[in-house]
């Protein structure tokens, strides 16, 4: 008898074991081996990310149903938001050449609480407009001064973790603020409850600029060559070609794998599949949970390959996703096309872990110092490029041939054309020196 129970007792203290050796090695998959200041960052990231998603899937139901607006309108209002934000971008990345990162990113956050928050009171469209002036410029101010902050907190081998840290931070954030969202509105659908929502987005903007200000350092950057040797200003962005053709890539890769994924997978299969709005709803929280739970170990694998072969398969990956989507044409079973859609969902999001986690890193071990904003700005630009032209195509072929928009985006690929910019003597790591100073007096060419 006792024999038995100490072997039962054996067994079970080896399936123990056996199960936490497997969660440590699942666990050492997430050590990032990030400085503290780039975890607090990315922590208020998140916060920040999670007031996002508490409105961005109701922006235009609050403006019309709420405020009144036409759904043009209300159209025209988030427009003038990611307008707003590309327009200020560039300019954002001049300063940020010539001004450390911190407080241009507590700036941006600080306009972007009172934008976001002006919303909960507008009642005419011209007041709508204003906040979304505000917030935008506020977005695409904090946003580009977020990845260079991130950049000069980490040393070069760092860059592909801290923006790995960061898109994770920003998808958690998204995704757990519309689910929360989602709940408030189903149960309170009224004006109070929308500004409520509002507000808080308001805030997290506000609670992230505190945390910026007590929790981060505010680093410099290491000492740049003269200006009159290297080039100065977007003339000088404008000569690297490299550059250039990684920003014209990367517009494609957007707008042919995450833009056409995001915006036109849905209607697309209303119409010419059997799955409903809960299946895609599914499909969507298949592609986004996948990313919040790959893209921090796919840095591992990553770095063990040459970039232009991960570019390379990220664009391969795409191809695959968007061809896949018409075998879902090809049933008429919702489980079985849900199924084929979630696949594509999850090809799709690893070739999204591997494109930022291989483009960011390029783009910084590009940016001579003291253009690192800029180079920055318009990498951050060419996203609201691809955003922009996915849904416009993507809609315009839906509506004359809805299977072109799938075999058109699988021809555009560029990943594999692009040599391998590995020229680290030329591109010294942005990295903060003990007394570099950014806010010299010089003149910034924008």
């Amino acid at each position: 008898m006792n024999v038995r129970v100490s072997g039962r007792h054996g067994k079970a203290a080896s399936r123990r074991t056996q199960l936490s050796r497997t969660l440590a090695r699942v666990l050492a998959g997430w050590r990032t081996g990030l400085p503290g200041p780039v975890i607090v960052l990315q922590a208020g990231t998140a916060v920040n990310y999670f007031g996002t998603g508490l409105v961005l899937p109701f922006e235009i139901i609050y403006l019309h149903q709420a405020r009144g607006f036409s759904t043009a309108t209300a159209g025209l209002v988030l427009a003038a938001v990611m307008g707003t934000a590309a327009v200020v971008t560039p300019l954002s990345g001049a300063l940020l050449d010539r001004f450390r990162a911190k407080p241009i990113l507590i700036t941006g956050n600080l306009a972007s609480a009172l934008g976001y928050a002006g919303f909960a009171f507008v009642d005419h469209p011209w007041q709508a407009f204003v906040c979304a002036a505000v917030g935008g410029a506020g977005f695409g101010v904090a946003n580009t001064a977020n990845q260079v902050l991130s950049l000069t907190l980490v040393s070069a081998e760092q860059r592909a973790s801290s923006i790995a840290l960061r898109r994770v931070a920003g998808n958690f954030g998204l995704g757990s603020g519309a689910t929360v969202a989602g709940f408030i509105v189903a149960s309170a659908n009224s004006l109070r409850a929308f500004q409520a929502l509002y507000l808080f987005d308001g805030l997290t903007f506000a609670v992230f600029a505190l945390v910026v200000l007590v929790g981060i350092p505010n680093p410099g950057v290491a000492n740049a060559a003269p200006a009159r040797d290297r080039g100065t200003g977007f003339r000088a962005v404008a000569r690297d070609r490299l550059f250039l053709m990684l920003i014209a890539a990367n517009i494609v890769l957007v707008m042919t794998g995450g833009a056409l994924f995001s915006n036109i997978l849905a209607p697309f299969a209303a119409a010419h599949t059997p799955v409903g709005p809960g299946e895609i709803g599914v499909v969507f929280f298949i592609n986004t949970f996948f990313i919040v739970v790959a893209q921090i170990p796919a840095t591992r694998v990553v770095k063990r390959m040459r970039r232009t072969h991960a570019l390379a398969a990220t664009s391969a990956l795409f191809a695959i996703g968007l061809l896949a989507v018409l075998l879902a044409t090809l049933t008429s079973s919702a489980l079985t096309a849900t199924t084929v859609l979630a696949g594509v969902a999850i090809v799709i999001a690893i070739g999204e872990c591997a494109q930022f986690i291989v483009l960011g890193p390029i783009v910084a071990d590009l940016a001579p110092p003291h253009l690192l904003g800029r180079y920055m700005s318009l990498y951050g630009l060419s996203f609201t490029a691809g955003v922009a032209l996915g849904p416009a195509i993507g809609g315009a072929l839906l509506a004359t041939s809805p299977d072109a928009v799938w075999w058109g985006g699988a021809l555009l690929r560029l990943g594999d054309r692009i040599p391998d910019p590995l020229l680290r003597a030329q591109c010294p790591p942005p990295q903060a020196a003990p007394h570099a100073r950014r806010d010299s007096p010089e003149s910034v060419e924008t």
